[in-house]
């Protein structure tokens, strides 16, 4: 099933994505993230709208937190060992502002104190209970699904500060979508990311060091999780940097690809 939101009257509202209709609930977005993964969508009400590219919304427009891991693919660790980087001994977390998302078809704006703002194709995990402490067993029972975020950030910032927040908290820095793809097992799917038509990007999902479901366990280890929360999963080889009047291309198998642009 593909879960997002359906612009209605410029108001993203819950949607179900079918091949030629969406199906829109008059629901708030994490109640209906929250009721869709307990209880399913039987005998709720809907309303029905033609599908159209130019009216899905960022499928959780605001997160109630987005945690980001970092060095978590094989090759990207192997293109950063000249720099001193190596294989982490635990998962490296940082945060994103919630404030930073955006949607299909949306714009990523360059802030000017910025000299390089990178593209970071990462796959994304969006929970789907409230939860504390599991498993990675128990994690499975806990995810709602998986979308694609591009966990844009300021590098120069990054590299000046020696920390991450900053760097990737500015507003329109975490592009989502294009909707959340429920029935997904995450293991062997590819990933793909163009800047104008060159692809950047290119790996599969093979290659992470720790899967999303032992991403999930450790972070509910540090805080509680919470329906609509995003866990980014670490970004393959090919990290670059995008620049005004960019399109970026995201694509990752099973889910669908997501387009944003850079002014």
């Amino acid at each position: 099933m593909r879960v997002g939101t359906y612009l209605v009257d410029g108001t993203p509202r819950p949607a179900v994505f079918l091949d030629n209709e969406v199906r829109v609930y008059d629901l708030s977005v994490l109640e209906f993230i929250e009721v869709a993964h307990s209880d399913g969508l039987d005998g709720l009400d809907y309303s029905v709208y033609p599908l159209s590219e130019l009216r899905i919304g960022p499928p959780v427009p605001r997160p109630p937190k987005i945690i980001c891991f970092g060095l978590n693919y094989r090759e990207h660790v192997n293109e950063l060992r000249e720099i001193g980087m190596d294989v982490p001994g635990e998962p490296v977390m940082t945060m994103k502002a919630p404030t930073a998302v955006i949607g299909h078809l949306d714009t990523v704006k360059l802030p000017r104190e910025a000299r390089r703002i990178d593209h970071e194709l990462e796959l994304a995990v969006v929970i789907g209970e409230r939860c504390r402490k599991v498993s990675p067993g128990e994690a499975r029972d806990v995810v709602f699904g998986f979308t694609i975020i591009n966990d844009v950030t300021a590098r120069d910032i990054e590299k000046r500060e020696g920390q991450w927040v900053r760097a990737k908290s500015y507003d329109t820095f975490a592009p989502l979508g294009p909707w959340i793809e429920t029935e997904l097992e995450p293991d062997g799917l590819e990933m793909k990311l163009r800047v104008n038509g060159e692809v950047r990007q290119r790996a599969t999902t093979d290659d992470m060091i720790r899967d999303p479901y032992e991403l999930v366990s450790f972070t509910s280890r540090v805080m509680t999780l919470e329906p609509g929360d995003i866990i980014a999963t670490g970004t393959p080889p090919g990290v670059g940097p995008m620049e005004p009047h960019d399109k970026v291309e995201l694509e990752i198998e099973r889910i669908g690809r997501l387009v944003h642009y850079v002014e």
